[in-house]
């Protein structure tokens, strides 16, 4: 049975990620059917969740205190400026990470444990078929390249939410993409793409090595998506720390006002 410390766990994981690295790009590349499958299902359970969530919030508590904020202020045409900090910044990679991770990692993970518990996985390894290659590769490359298109949809969400904040307050629409182009820059939407990918890299790598080494039958399963859970939603948060403040130390310019 599997080593289940903290330590062991991380280093399957990082063991797990190098595999993966390794086998998505060596011949024979034999996972795309598969590949394909999970795109559309990926799509399927993720992309209303992330659309739906990211405006929710955009218009809820964002618009709200934000709005009350700078109109209290007498600068409601800076409300743009705030919006490019919360939603490109902040808001859409984290939905994007928290909907991956709550919808879509879970599933891997329930899927990956089932199979493990009925011994399929073994049973793949005796026919001569690798179970990294054919499934883990595929959905680790589906929740990355899905996170990076669902962080653009989240953006889009997030930006519809501000615009109806900007309408119910009675202010200038124009001024509001004015001031939120005057502050937003192609670095931070690349930033923002590359945190949602760090985000779905490390959501699949937690799930996958989750159910991949579930044991103790159906108990078993709801014990590997419970952790894989609480795992994911920690190093999202670790994530969010790291990645932000190594962003502003490269970069200065983005602490900026503009």
């Amino acid at each position: 049975m599997a080593g289940t410390g903290p330590l062991v766990q991380v280093g399957g994981m990082v063991q797990l990620a190098l595999q993966v690295a390794a086998r998505s790009v060596r011949p024979p590349l034999t996972y795309g059917p598969e590949l394909a499958v999970q795109v559309r299902a990926t799509v399927r359970a993720a992309v209303l969740p992330v659309i739906l969530t990211s405006f929710a919030l955009s218009f809820g508590p964002a618009g709200i205190q934000a709005s009350a904020f700078f109109s209290l202020l007498g600068a409601i045409d800076r409300l743009g400026s705030a919006y490019e900090l919360i939603v490109v910044r902040e808001f859409a990679p984290l939905v994007t990470a928290i909907i991956m991770a709550g919808v879509i990692g879970t599933a891997i993970c329930a899927d990956l444990g089932a199979r493990q518990v009925r011994d399929e996985i073994s049973a793949l390894r005796v026919l001569g078929i690798d179970p990294v290659r054919s499934l883990v590769v595929p959905r680790v490359l589906t929740v990355v390249g899905i996170a990076v298109l669902l962080d653009v949809f989240a953006i889009v969400s997030g930006l519809a939410g501000a615009l109806l904040v900007v309408v119910q307050n009675g202010a200038s629409v124009s001024a509001f993409f004015t001031t939120f182009f005057a502050a937003a820059t192609p670095l931070e939407l690349a930033s923002s793409l590359v945190k949602s990918a760090v985000y779905g890299a490390v959501i699949a790598i937690v799930c996958c090595h989750k159910g991949l080494t579930t044991s103790g039958g159906p108990e078993g399963v709801g014990r590997s998506v419970n952790e894989a859970v609480v795992i994911a939603f920690l190093a999202i948060g670790a994530i969010d720390y790291v990645f932000s403040q190594m962003l502003l130390a490269t970069h200065p310019i983005l602490s900026e006002p503009r």
